[in-house]
C-alpha cells in the first residue's frame, strides 16, 4: 500500500472511531446543573464554605460538566427548611445539620450530634467503618434523601453567659438559646430553652431577653460579636462533641446520576468533610486568644453540672426509646460504639494529649 493511501485509510478509521466514541463519552459525562441550599449564611465562611468546597471539587473533576450552585440560607428557602426543599425536589441537595430536624423525629439528631455522644473522629469512624452509614441512610430514605458527612466543627463551646454558672441550681429558670434535643436535656435540669436563629442571638443577649446562648466556637462566635454582650464563655459544649454537618441529596436525583458522577460527588463531600474540620482547628486558637485578650472570661462547666446533665440525657434516651423504634435502634448502636471507642481512647489518645497539654502549660 502506498504511503498516501495508508494515511487516507488511517484518517478515515480514526474519524469513524471518534464518531462511535463521542456519543458514548457524551452519555457518560452529561452536562448537569444542580442547586444546593445551605442552612448557613455566607458570613460564616467555614461552615458555609463546606458547600462551596463540594461545588468546587465537583466542577474541577468533571471539567465543569457537573455544576452545583450553592445558595445561602434564605436565598431559596430559610435555613431550617433545607431538608424539606431537598426531600420534595425543590432543590437537588442541601448542606445542613441533621439535628435541626428533631421536630420531625429525634433520630435525626443522632447522626449529627447528641449530648455526650461521639467526638469528631469517632463520628467519622462510626459512619464510615462502624455501620453508621447503613443505619443513617436506612432512616434518611424515609424522607427521600441520602446523606453524606460534609464537615465537622469539632467539639463546640458551651456558650456565652451573662453570669457565672457554678451549680445546677444556677441553671434554674435560665433562658438559654439552645435548641433541639440538647434543649430537652437542659430543660430537665431547670433551663428554659429558647429557639433563636443565629442573627437574632446578639440583640436578644444585649437586651437581656435571654441569659445565655450557644453557637459554635471561638471563630464563628467572634464574628457574631457575642463577647460584647456576655462576659462568661463556658466549655465544653457537651451536647456537641463532634457534630457532623451533612450534605443531603434528593434520592431520586442521586439515583439518576451516572455512576462516575456519584463517585465524584461522594469524594467531593468527603474532601469537604476533612476541609471544614481542619479549617476550624486552624482558626479557633487565634480567635480564642483574641477573645480572652479582649476580656472574655473562660469557665469550665463544673462536674456537678456535667453529671446532672449526663443523668438527664440517659433519662431522655430511655423515654424516647420507649416510643420510637428508629431512635432506639440508632442510639443503642451509637452508644455501643462510643463505649468501645473510649476504651481505646483512654489508652493512647487521651494519655498522649494529656501529657502534651501539661507539657505546654509548663512551658
Amino acid at each position: 500500500m502506498k504511503r498516501r493511501d495508508f494515511l487516507k485509510v488511517s484518517a478515515a478509521g480514526a474519524a469513524a472511531s471518534a464518531a462511535v466514541a463521542s456519543p458514548a463519552i457524551a452519555q457518560s459525562s452529561p452536562e448537569i446543573k444542580w442547586r444546593m441550599t445551605s442552612s448557613f449564611p455566607k458570613s460564616l465562611d467555614t461552615i458555609y464554605g463546606g458547600g462551596e468546597q463540594v461545588a468546587k471539587y465537583v466542577a474541577e473533576m468533571t471539567d465543569n460538566k457537573f455544576q452545583i450552585q450553592v445558595f445561602a440560607a434564605g436565598e431559596i428557602v430559610p435555613g431550617l427548611q433545607a431538608l424539606d426543599a431537598t426531600s420534595n425536589g425543590t432543590v437537588e441537595m442541601c448542606h445542613t445539620v441533621s439535628y435541626y430536624y428533631v421536630g420531625k423525629d429525634p433520630t435525626w439528631a443522632i447522626y449529627a450530634s447528641v449530648p455526650f455522644g461521639l467526638n469528631a473522629r469517632q463520628q467519622n469512624s462510626w459512619w464510615y467503618q462502624g455501620g453508621g452509614e447503613q443505619l443513617g441512610n436506612e432512616f434518611f430514605k424515609k424522607s427521600n434523601v441520602i446523606g453524606f458527612p460534609c464537615g465537622n466543627t469539632g467539639t463546640q463551646m458551651g456558650g456565652w453567659f451573662r453570669k457565672e454558672i457554678k451549680t445546677v441550681a444556677d441553671l434554674s429558670g435560665l433562658k438559654f438559646r439552645i435548641g433541639g434535643i440538647a434543649g430537652q436535656v437542659l430543660q430537665k435540669v431547670g433551663v428554659v430553652p429558647q429557639q433563636l436563629a443565629g442573627g437574632d442571638i446578639y440583640p436578644a443577649l444585649e437586651k437581656g431577653t435571654i441569659d445565655a446562648a450557644e453557637w459554635v466556637g471561638p471563630y464563628d462566635d467572634e464574628k457574631l460579636g457575642f463577647a460584647k454582650v456576655a462576659k462568661y464563655y463556658y466549655y465544653p459544649g457537651f451536647w456537641e462533641g463532634g457534630p457532623t454537618v451533612h450534605a443531603f441529596t434528593n434520592l431520586d436525583k442521586w439515583n439518576s446520576l451516572p455512576k462516575s458522577y456519584q463517585a465524584i460527588l461522594t469524594n467531593a463531600m468527603a474532601n469537604a468533610n476533612a476541609w471544614m474540620a481542619a479549617r476550624y482547628d486552624m482558626q479557633n486558637p487565634s480567635a480564642l486568644k483574641r477573645l480572652v485578650a479582649g476580656g472574655t472570661q473562660l469557665r469550665p462547666f463544673t462536674n456537678e453540672i456535667l453529671e446532672a446533665c449526663l443523668k438527664a440525657t440517659n433519662e431522655l434516651w430511655a423515654e424516647i426509646s420507649a416510643k420510637n423504634a428508629d431512635f432506639k435502634k440508632s442510639i443503642d448502636a451509637m452508644q455501643a460504639y462510643r463505649s468501645d471507642q473510649y476504651l481505646w481512647w483512654q489508652v493512647a489518645e487521651y494519655t498522649f494529649d494529656s501529657f502534651m497539654i501539661k507539657s505546654r502549660t509548663r512551658g
